[in-house]
C-alpha cells in the first residue's frame, strides 16, 4: 500500500473515484466534474483542493492500482483562530473496503493536518451511511449533534447573490 499526492496524470482515476461514490450515494446527477474542471482546480497554480490516493499492488497489473482517494481542502476555525482541513470526499472501491484502506487515508490525513499546524480534520457524513458512521465512530470522531449543513447552490446561489 502506497499512499502519495495526486498529479495531474491522475485526473481520470480521480473523476472515476467521484463517480463511484455519487452512484454510491445515490447523487450520480449532481455530478458535473469533468477532467478539464478538475484538472483546473485541482492542479493550477492556485488549487482550489488536494487529493490523495491509495494505491496498492494488485496481481493483475504492471503498476501499482489506485483503489481509493481523499479529496480535502484547507478551513479555518475562529474558535481556534486556527486552520483545519476539511475532508470532502474520501472513497475506497466497493472490492478493497474492509483492508484498513479507509483508515489509512484518514490516518494520512491527520498526519498532514499535524505537520501544518492544523486545529481540526471534520468531514460530513450522510445520516443513512450506516457503514460510514460506523467506521468513523470506531476512530473516535465526534459527532456533532445540533449542527446542521446549509447550502446554497446553483439557482438559490445566484438569486442571493444578485439581490
Amino acid at each position: 500500500m502506497n499512499i502519495r499526492f495526486a498529479q495531474k496524470s491522475d485526473v481520470k482515476s480521480i473523476l472515476s473515484f467521484i463517480q463511484a461514490l455519487a452512484e454510491y450515494e445515490k447523487l450520480s446527477h449532481e455530478v458535473i466534474a469533468s477532467e478539464p474542471l478538475l484538472c483546473d482546480s485541482l492542479f493550477s497554480d492556485n488549487p482550489d483542493a488536494e487529493v490523495i490516493i491509495l494505491e496498492v499492488e494488485d496481481s493483475d497489473e504492471t503498476e501499482p492500482k489506485a483503489v481509493g482517494f481523499a479529496l480535502f481542502f484547507h478551513n479555518y476555525s475562529t474558535f481556534l483562530a486556527q486552520k483545519g482541513i476539511y475532508l470532502e470526499d474520501l472513497f475506497v472501491l466497493p472490492e478493497y473496503r474492509g483492508k484498513g484502506y479507509g483508515k489509512a487515508l484518514l490516518t494520512q490525513l491527520a498526519r498532514i493536518a499535524k505537520e501544518r499546524d492544523c486545529g481540526r480534520l471534520e468531514w460530513s457524513v450522510l445520516d443513512w451511511n450506516t457503514p460510514a458512521i460506523e467506521f468513523y465512530q470506531s476512530l473516535g470522531a465526534e459527532f456533532m449533534n445540533g449542527w446542521t449543513v446549509n447550502r446554497l447552490t446553483g439557482k438559490t446561489l445566484n438569486n442571493l447573490a444578485n439581490d
